[in-house]
């Protein structure tokens, strides 16, 4: 088992885009057995290569009893259908807030061996594929609150055990999903 420490909010690494993998080799695959064992460990749903400071665009999922990767993805919403519910995110541990979320999604991209993938899901897996490519985007869930809800998160955050460790900045984002 290779579970690796989870970078937390404040890092910088999460807050910086992630660049596409180019080798599909023996790294990769073990990038993605670290992401994998790491989620697990955490009892996650998604957890990206940046949480684990790896600047590349790989995710992890285990939702409704499916595990799966991701190398390289795009996402597309399905349809206008909207979800408002709760969302949390291991670099921000012990807290969730309601969170806006487009209700299906596609997502395209590769294996761990460069094999095309492609990835249809609605609601709780909806919600962690757009979670997961928000972080390879360097975007963090808060940031998709509405700015009384994300005021309200941040000044609950700042009082955590683990805040603090590193300057961090939020901003603003309108999501694509």
């Amino acid at each position: 088992m290779s579970v690796t420490p989870i970078r937390l909010l404040g890092d910088p690494v999460l807050r910086t885009p992630a660049a596409p993998v180019v080798d599909f080799d023996a790294e990769l695959r073990q990038l993605v057995a670290d992401l994998t064992d790491t989620m697990a460990a955490a009892g996650g749903a998604g957890l990206a290569a940046p949480q684990l400071g790896v600047g590349l665009r790989v995710f992890t999922w285990y939702v409704d009893g499916e595990l799966g990767h991701l190398v390289n993805p795009v996402v597309a919403t399905v349809g206008e259908e909207m979800q408002v519910g709760p969302e949390g995110c291991l670099s921000i541990p012990g807290y969730g807030y309601d969170c806006r979320r487009s209700l299906h999604v596609v997502a395209t991209g590769l294996d761990a061996h460069g094999e095309p993938v492609r990835v249809e899901g609605s609601h709780l897996l909806a919600r962690a594929v757009q979670h997961e490519v928000d972080h390879l985007d360097g975007v963090l869930f808060v940031d998709r609150l509405d700015p009384a809800a994300r005021a309200a998160a941040l000044a609950e955050i700042a009082e955590a055990d683990w805040a603090g460790a590193a300057a961090w900045t939020p901003r603003v984002e309108v999501s694509p999903h």
